[in-house]
């Protein structure tokens, strides 16, 4: 015979509490301190902010890392494949779901620079799960949701610091282009100077930035006193001042004329001209 017995006032309030529980996943039947909310908040926040997507090579989908949790489409019977940075060594793989998604490594690249993939699979549509990744430079969270037929098939990362070491890189090539002693790109420069007359220091070449004129002497010049610098100006030579930066003289404006001299006495001086414009 069934037992018909109605039930306690308890036990209702006990089964209302367990459905209220299960219906609101467990959240709202918890006390939250507001901290606890505006820290909820700030992550969703995160985690639902669409950030820049761009195409990169080959159709790969790019993240610009830390702007947002990546959100990556998978499809069962597919898989995609998310590529970090070359030289990044991975730690630790977590996945909040390890029943339904699987994840495997793979590698590319030659030795020294290679670059790890992990191969990720769902093996059912309407997943959704989060992933974390530590590797040797930086720590990934990324979302990964599962679709019937979509899916992304190559993702990756820019990654802020590289901007500035491509910077770098591009400063390096301007030092590199860059003329001794003047400090300033070659093609800012005016070479249009002659140089006459023969001397052992006979300069190698003069150029001026419009502000200042460098005559750079051989090497040898560095280790043994400079000559003396007239500059022409009306009709007159003039004894001017200059600095010397190893085998670099520098004078702090545009020559239009000057002369070199070394040595005392007609026979034993040595004397170049230099001219502006030829």
């Amino acid at each position: 015979m069934q037992n018909t017995r109605p039930l306690s006032r308890s036990a209702v309030l006990i089964a209302a509490t367990i459905v209220l529980t299960s219906v609101a996943g467990g959240v709202h039947a918890q006390n939250l301190t507001g901290k606890e909310i505006k820290g909820i908040d700030i992550s969703g926040q995160w985690r639902g902010r669409t950030g820049l997507v761009t195409r990169g090579p080959d159709g790969k989908v790019i993240f610009l890392y830390g702007e947002v949790q990546p959100s990556v489409i998978c499809s069962p019977l597919q898989v995609c494949d998310i590529e970090l940075q070359a030289g990044e060594i991975v730690r630790d793989v977590l996945v909040g779901d390890t029943v339904r998604w699987k994840v495997e490594p793979a590698t590319s690249g030659a030795s020294g620079g290679q670059a790890i993939h992990l191969i990720v699979k769902p093996t059912e549509a309407g997943l959704v799960t989060s992933m974390v990744v530590t590797t040797s430079r930086r720590t990934y969270h990324i979302q990964l949701k599962s679709h019937g037929s979509q899916y992304m098939a190559r993702v990756g990362f820019d990654y802020p610091e590289d901007v500035s070491t491509r910077l770098a890189d591009v400063n390096a090539r301007l030092e590199a282009s860059t003329i001794p002693g003047a400090g300033v790109p070659a093609e800012q420069l005016n070479f249009q100077y002659s140089i006459s007359g023969n001397a052992s220091w006979r300069p190698t070449r003069v150029y001026t930035d419009g502000a200042k004129t460098y005559i750079q002497f051989p090497s040898s010049v560095a280790s043994q006193d400079a000559p003396v610098l007239f500059v022409v100006s009306g009709g007159q030579n003039r004894i001017v001042n200059y600095r010397m930066n190893s085998n670099m003289m520098i004078v702090d404006y545009a020559v239009d004329k000057a002369i070199l001299v070394s040595g005392v006495g007609f026979w034993g001086q040595e004397k170049i001209t230099i001219r502006r414009g030829g």
